[in-house]
């Protein structure tokens, strides 16, 4: 715990990081502008609604996230609670937004680099929000390798796989060339078929606003979408081509 909080200003920019994710919850017009890039670079097709976006994320945690990660983390021999104090340490924001679309460029980052992602093709577009995301993305898994990132020894308490941000750097500049380039799928969304039609949707950004932009527009029918629908309603996701 002590290696994941890291150095007094290291965690006092942590911090800041989250002040920044919370705040951004109380601008639309950030939030507006950011998904109009997304649009605009061709990342996304649509915008959902707030109604949509916070249905949506809540499906993303309850169907896709914390499902694929408890699986994961019960397959590595690792306590899920724990670990998530751990990821809070290490970046605050990271747990905080669900989405992505509240976060700074570090925070997505710092939180695409602790973890070892299901499949991280979502985070890199998400990343298409700013000029540079994926400069930035290159430069600090690069310095992370290496042994020079800020933030080594809090990233390496929380990182689960040794050989991750290799993986990913690789996938990084691959996607660059080629943004259909196959991801490094986590190994237990890989193995298992069940996660097929989740992983699908929620992949990438592009298909998960899909997925949003389906949902209910009206407050009333997203309350009882979340009511009464139990599991991942496949019928609202990417079909198999």
């Amino acid at each position: 715990m002590r290696q994941a909080i890291g150095g007094p200003v290291d965690f006092a920019k942590k911090l800041e990081r989250l002040a920044q994710t919370l705040r951004g919850y109380a601008n639309p017009a950030e939030l507006e502008r950011r998904l109009e890039r997304l649009i605009a670079a061709g990342i996304i097709d649509q915008a959902p609604t707030n109604v949509q976006l916070f249905v949506g994320a809540a499906d993303m945690l309850r169907f896709w996230i914390s499902p694929a990660a408890a699986e994961y983390y019960a397959s590595m021999g690792i306590d899920y609670g724990f670990h998530q104090v751990l990821r809070f340490l290490d970046e605050p924001s990271s747990v905080t937004d669900p989405v992505g679309f509240f976060s700074t460029k570090d925070g997505i980052i710092g939180h695409l680099m602790q973890v070892v992602h299901a499949n991280p093709h979502y985070d890199l577009e998400l990343l298409g929000m700013w000029d540079d995301g994926l400069d930035e993305l290159e430069r600090q898994i690069e310095a992370m390798l290496t042994g020079t990132h800020p933030r080594q020894a809090s990233i390496g308490a929380v990182v689960e796989e040794p050989d991750y941000h290799a993986r990913l750097l690789e996938y990084t500049r691959s996607f660059r060339k080629d943004p259909h380039a196959t991801p490094p799928v986590r190994s237990n969304v890989a193995a298992h078929a069940h996660w097929a039609d989740v992983e699908r949707t929620f992949g990438s950004l592009r298909t998960s606003m899909r997925y949003f932009c389906r949902l209910p527009t009206n407050p009333v029918e997203g309350a009882w979408h979340l009511l009464v629908v139990k599991q991942f309603p496949a019928h609202l996701g990417e079909a198999a081509t």
